[in-house]
């Protein structure tokens, strides 16, 4: 049975995407923060050995085999120029390390574990429009990290197809999610939908049906590449 770790599978994306995946009879391993549901596995990626902490347990619980990883845990905090300069710093390495060395380090392990087993893998990452066109001036870290999240992705994916280790990336737009939800109401609600020409934003189960496609579906000539869902408010 294909064996697939979800980072952040407890609300929003990642839990539909752990609903689609276990719909494709799949074994899903779940992680969050704090572990609030018993099936998921409690590490906090503000905390440097928290992803290694994961990724052995998560290969404790597949018996010794993950087939693909999804990288979908993030933060998403704002944090203003005129904060004082340790608050402006903290927060930036903060969102750095939950939203990019983190993906950065389970997929060195993944990467590493294919190798060593000589099997094929997958690696999804669920980036972020941002990546490509930025952000508000309150998430200069967030914008940097999930630009960052799309580099190490084309990385993976030139560095490793001729292996079988294939790597895709998921850019979303404004998804209905609890962590978007601030920010959408901060931003002017439904005034901020006039920059969306599909007139709505993204549902997680939306976001879910490409990252499954990617995880299970995906031709490997695919590697490399890029997925926008952003109601057309970024095209490239």
């Amino acid at each position: 049975m294909t064996c697939i770790l979800v980072t952040g599978s407890s609300r929003g994306i990642g839990a539909a995407i752990r609903e689609q995946l276990e719909a494709r009879c799949v074994k899903v391993i779940g992680h969050s923060t704090r572990g609030d549901d018993e099936a998921e596995i409690a590490a906090d990626f503000s905390d440097p050995p928290a992803p290694s902490l994961l990724w052995e347990e998560a290969m404790r619980q597949a018996d010794g085999q993950i087939d693909v990883l999804v990288n979908n845990a993030g933060l998403f905090d704002a944090s203003d120029l005129d904060r004082s300069d340790i608050e402006w710093l903290d927060a930036w390495e903060e969102t750095l390390r939950i939203n990019l060395t983190a993906t950065a380090q389970l997929s060195r392990f993944a990467v590493r574990h294919w190798q060593e087993t000589g099997r094929s893998g997958r690696i999804v990452h669920v980036a972020c429009r941002a990546g490509h066109r930025g952000d508000s001036p309150a998430h200069w870290h967030y914008a940097a990290a999930k630009g960052g999240m799309l580099a190490l992705h084309k990385t993976i994916a030139r560095a490793y197809a001729g292996e079988g280790i294939y790597s895709f990336a998921i850019t979303p737009g404004f998804t209905d999610t609890a962590m978007a939800g601030d920010y959408l109401e901060s931003r002017g609600g439904p005034g901020l939908l006039a920059d969306i020409p599909l007139g709505r934003v993204a549902e997680p189960e939306e976001i879910a049906d490409i990252a499954t496609w990617c995880a299970l579906d995906a031709p490997p000539s695919m590697t490399g590449a890029t997925i926008d869902a952003n109601g057309a408010s970024y095209v490239r």
